[in-house]
């Protein structure tokens, strides 16, 4: 049991034990640190998740439900039943509770610090860099101006230049992972306004902290001079660290390259270099998360270092320990002090001096930049996000005994109002969004009678790099000829990238956007850098298709959709409709396995294509790669292919004989098309007719086109015939919905429809790679894609993440 002290006033809590020694023993766990902390952590994550959920259509981060939850668990709500603060957070827990949420504040501010990169920030253009300043500057003196009305009434006998500068930076941050997230939830990420809004935060941040550490330094309890002393010594070992420890790490991330694992000794040194450096700040008296913050910009962002880094840390941190920060600060926060007509007035004031100093400022310097006035409003109310930075900012000025309950209370909702209410504002001010242009071309059947067009465009999608090399091989296929007859083949490769909550997700927006439009203006993009890594793999990826572009007739265009799984199918077929796509090929949920069986992604990854299909302004292809060419790119003169195309008949598998059709041009490709007969379908039968007249008569000529017919009086029949084709193909084309019945009792891949989803199967056991095609049928469809507002059509910015809305 816990043990207790005896003092001259009575009874005192002793401190905790770790561990107990069970409750057969007689002990109580609730009693005990360790098993008491476990039980909070369980508690914080299982509500905090549960709020996030319920705010999710809403759109709101996951920050605004990790600190309703704290509120909610503080004396605001449940802590004002004695029973449960006694029981769940007792006063002698207290110390444990934050103690484990700072270490793991410690090391999200280190992942924090890997987000930013000073070069991006040092390529800022000038309108961003001034527009961070307005939002900066102006919130300030209106935060110095509140806090005279605050220390008059509610903070009284503080002193005066510490509570000044910590208003003044409670007002002015701007959050730049919220702000990060808010973007990408938008679909507003590489918009314009989305990358002035992400400039001016990163500038916006630097700033912050070091405001923050200026506002640490001066709430010590000495004399100015000593103040002064702290901020020498802190801008001493800043300058210690980038001259000992930043060619240290560097050292490390080029002794780590890609492909390879990065040793244990390199992670272990450099999380050891974090707490360290901790350490050392909170000995100089400017608190232990800014030395893990520099460590974390010091760490070099190319190569897989920083992404290994941070796949390391952040599900750990980011899921179990930050969460208890956010409840240590809602267990500080007591709306009740927050009572008559002077403090819910005070309140008002507050929110209105922080909206108004961030708005106003920004509009002002983005007016004058040439902004338009609408994306001037908007970019006024993105940068009025607050966060974790501000929380941080907060509980510093409360645990120095510069704010009290009342004024922090006041603080938080502040922080969590602005924040609140910056995706619906935004939501209400922009919507840049236009109907899209309408365009002729939507299926490969037909496409190539009419010159009118000079190109043929194909979207295809992946998730991973290692889908790279099938991919590759299938546009190799694809091609056709160089006649002038023929149209010219363009790829828009889409990197398929999703955005979640984690740190890791916003370093990968930073590559990404580096990739496709930097910080600076366009004209100076430098495209030789290496700097459009994505997760530490999208130079693979930029390279793989800039070699075979140069290889090859046909157009490679890389880009990145950075998204929600939830929504991200939004982003294709918006970038379908605004590359004026004839065909989408989109990646099966499920990847190959070593044992050669398919494994699921994921729900999620299944929804995708699911909604796709649905809204697709042009005909769909979904791939199930089982490895074609194997796991390296072919080169053309190396192609040699069996492509067998079953054809039932409907408008499904007419698409798939045009693809044929085109994959026939191909000197590697050996071509066989299965027409199964089946005399009670009698639906399209002169198109299907007309459509295999054409290709037989194409095909007269060429040896390596070989066409037949089968009987299929049933399923059987069918299957068997197919399994023998599969013993020497390596891919089938099939039609989507063809008029046959199905192959399988059962399927869980009903977009596949009867025949793809029986060979997608483990009843077939095949090595052959499977192309399901989907026909765009216009009569169904009552869709009206909408695209970025002045993005003009084929425009050269193909490399950008792609902005949907």
């Amino acid at each position: 049991m816990a043990t207790t002290t005896t003092t001259g006033t009575g009874m005192c809590p002793g401190p905790m034990k770790a561990t107990s020694e069970g409750a057969w023993q007689g002990d109580d766990p609730l009693h005990f640190a360790l098993p008491l902390i476990i039980l909070q952590i369980c508690l914080v994550v299982a509500l905090t998740r549960a709020l996030a959920f319920l705010l999710r259509p809403l759109r709101q981060p996951r920050v605004i439900a990790e600190i309703i939850g704290g509120i909610l668990l503080g004396p605001s709500a449940l802590g004002r039943s004695s029973r449960f603060m006694n029981a769940v957070f007792p006063k002698q827990s207290l110390t444990v509770l934050d103690t484990v949420a700072n270490i793991g504040l410690l090391f999200f501010l280190f992942l924090v610090g890997l987000e930013l990169d000073l070069r991006a920030i040092r390529r800022t253009g000038r309108s961003a860099v001034a527009i961070a300043i307005a939002g900066i500057s102006l919130p300030f003196v209106l935060g110095i101006g509140t806090s005279v009305v605050l220390r008059a009434t509610v903070v009284k006998g503080t002193r005066q230049g510490p509570f000044l500068v910590f208003m003044g930076v409670a007002l002015s941050i701007t959050a730049f992972p919220v702000l990060a997230r808010i973007l990408a939830e938008l679909k507003l990420l590489t918009t314009d306004l989305g990358r002035m809004a992400m400039s001016a935060a990163a500038v916006n941040d630097i700033a912050a902290w070091i405001l923050l550490a200026l506002a640490v330094a001066l709430s010590g309890s000495g004399s100015p001079l000593i103040a002064l002393w702290v901020l020498l010594s802190a801008a001493a070992f800043i300058a210690v660290l980038a001259l000992v420890l930043r060619p240290l790490l560097a050292w490390m991330a080029r002794r780590s390259p890609d492909g390879e694992p990065v040793k244990e000794s390199y992670i272990c040194a450099t999380l050891v270099a974090v707490l360290a450096a901790g350490f050392v700040t909170d000995a100089i008296g400017i608190h232990a998360l800014f030395g893990a913050f520099v460590v974390g910009i010091l760490v070099p962002k190319d190569g897989p270092f920083a992404g290994v880094l941070i796949e390391k840390v952040e599900d750990l941190v980011s899921g179990l320990f930050l969460p208890l920060y956010f409840v240590s600060s809602g267990l500080k926060t007591n709306v009740a002090t927050i009572s008559g007509a002077r403090s819910w007035g005070l309140l008002v004031l507050v929110i209105a001096n922080a909206c108004l100093g961030k708005i106003v400022g920004t509009i002002a310097v983005a007016l004058l930049t040439r902004v338009p006035p609408r994306e001037a409003l908007a970019l006024g109310f993105l940068m009025n996000t607050k966060g974790l930075v501000e929380l941080i900012v907060l509980n510093i000025g409360r645990d120095r005994k510069v704010l009290n309950d009342e004024s922090f209370a006041i603080l938080v909702l502040m922080a969590l109002f602005t924040t609140f209410v910056t995706t619906p504002a935004v939501m209400a001010v922009y919507k840049p969004a236009r109907l899209a242009a309408p365009y002729k071309h939507r299926t490969f059947e037909g496409a190539d009678a009419s010159a009118a067009d000079a190109e043929l465009r194909v979207l295809a999608c992946f998730h991973a790099s290692r889908s790279i090399p099938t991919l590759i091989n299938l546009i190799e296929t694809s091609r056709g000829t160089s006649s002038r007859r023929r149209r010219r083949l363009i790829v828009y490769a889409l990197h398929l990238v999703e955005l979640s909550e984690r740190p890791s997700s916003i370093l990968m927006v930073q590559r990404a956007r580096r990739n496709g439009m930097p910080f600076s203006n366009r004209r100076y993009e430098d495209t030789s850098s290496g700097n459009n890594r994505i997760g530490g793999g999208d130079e693979v990826v930029q390279v793989a298709f800039e070699a075979y572009r140069q290889l090859s007739s046909v157009v490679v265009r890389p880009m990145t959709a950075v998204s929600d799984l939830d929504t991200i199918h939004e982003d294709i077929v918006a970038s379908a409709h605004r590359k004026r796509a004839a065909l989408i090929v989109l990646p099966f949920h499920k990847t190959l396995r070593v044992d050669g069986s398919l494994e699921s992604l994921g729900h999620a990854y299944h929804e995708i294509n699911r909604r796709v299909l649905r809204r697709a302004p042009c005909s769909v292809a979904i791939l199930v790669d089982r490895g074609l060419g194997g796991a390296a790119q072919v080169s053309s003169s190396d192609v040699s292919y069996t492509v067998a195309t079953l054809f039932f008949g409907g408008p499904d598998d007419r698409e798939a004989l045009a693809y044929t059709s085109r994959m026939a041009e191909h000197p590697g490709i050996a071509i066989a098309v299965i027409r199964f007969l089946n005399p009670a379908v009698t639906a399209d039968a002169d198109e299907d007719r007309q459509a295999l007249e054409a290709f037989r008569a194409k095909a007269a000529a060429d040896g390596s086109v070989r066409y037949e017919e089968r009987e299929a009086q049933g399923s059987w029949e069918v299957a068997a015939a197919i399994k023998e084709l599969g013993r020497g193909c390596n891919l089938f084309l099939v039609g989507r919905s063809p008029p046959t019945e199905a192959l399988l009792e059962k399927t869980d891949c009903p977009e596949l429809g009867p025949v793809g989803s029986y060979l997608a199967s483990s009843e077939f056991s095949s090595t052959a790679s499977v192309l399901v095609i989907h026909r765009y049928d216009a009569s169904g469809d009552t869709t009206k894609p909408t695209v970025e507002e002045g993005t003009e059509e084929g425009s050269a910015d193909d490399s950008a993440v792609v902005p949907v809305r």
